[in-house]
């Protein structure tokens, strides 16, 4: 039983990202953004408040592997879409099919969203 929703690990960022935005594995550090669709070196999305915190004394921000968290979408976006890393860094789109790679699924959108600018939204993250 926990009081919020994802399970994170403290990782160490290019950058001080908020919570939301979408990270992969590489960079300077050892999560960055990207601007590669269907990148298969999705890490997650930064945790705004984890359940269970892995590596919590360790430094870095947080980075959810799997739950319900907030994440920065590019619309339009339906309710059971499967999510990947976008052409703009740190956020999410709608999977095309064409594209998709084992491993660049980040989740599944958790609201519809029918605008194509960016917004936040919830999602379930994890590997479907």
């Amino acid at each position: 039983q926990a009081q919020y929703a994802d399970l994170a690990e403290n990782y160490i960022a290019d950058d001080n990202y908020p919570p939301g935005t979408v990270v992969v594995f590489g960079g300077e550090q050892e999560i960055t953004v990207t601007d590669r669709v269907c990148d298969t070196r999705v890490a997650g999305v930064i945790s705004t408040d984890p359940a269970y915190l892995m590596n919590a004394v360790a430094g870095g921000i947080p980075v959810a592997f799997t739950g319900r968290v907030p994440c920065f979408v590019k619309g339009p976006v339906r309710k059971g879409d499967r999510l990947v890393t976008s052409d703009i860094p740190g956020v999410a789109e709608v999977l095309n099919k064409d594209r998709f790679e084992i491993g660049c699924v980040i989740g599944k959108s958790l609201c519809d969203y029918e605008n194509d600018d960016v917004t936040t939204i919830e999602i379930a993250v994890g590997r479907y």
